[in-house]
């Protein structure tokens, strides 16, 4: 079954809200790691390396706050997926960084809200 236009228009912003994130990343010297990592228990929007810590960066872009901040949809659910994405990456990569869980809010704007140590 196709997807909606509706559906595409949330996949084409959130893609542009990615690629914002990324860009405002390398301006403040992370090194991308990987972008929409894929393992079994879901997909981490972006990885950086941000001096001595790996961070797993869930990107949330919105159209507008009617429905709460974009980092309020981050819920304990999600925050466990990155949990379980973080193992993946330590056992492909065979170490245990230092790591965090950032969140990115992107507004239609362009704005960014970035949160490091999110949760």
């Amino acid at each position: 079954m196709p997807d909606s236009p509706q559906d595409v228009h949330k996949k084409v912003l959130g893609r542009k809200g990615e690629k914002l994130v990324a860009a405002y990343l390398k301006k403040q010297r992370c090194k991308i790691l990987e972008r929409n990592y894929k393992t079994p228990f879901g997909e981490a929007d972006i990885i950086v390396q941000d001096g001595d810590e790996i961070a797993f960066v869930e990107v949330k872009t919105r159209t507008g706050d009617r429905f709460g901040t974009p980092r309020e949809a981050v819920g304990t659910v999600k925050q466990h997926r990155y949990y379980k994405i973080a193992e993946c990456f330590w056992l492909k990569t065979g170490e245990e960084p230092n790591a965090r869980f950032d969140v990115a809010e992107v507004y239609e704007d362009g704005r960014i809200e970035y949160y490091k140590n999110a949760f």
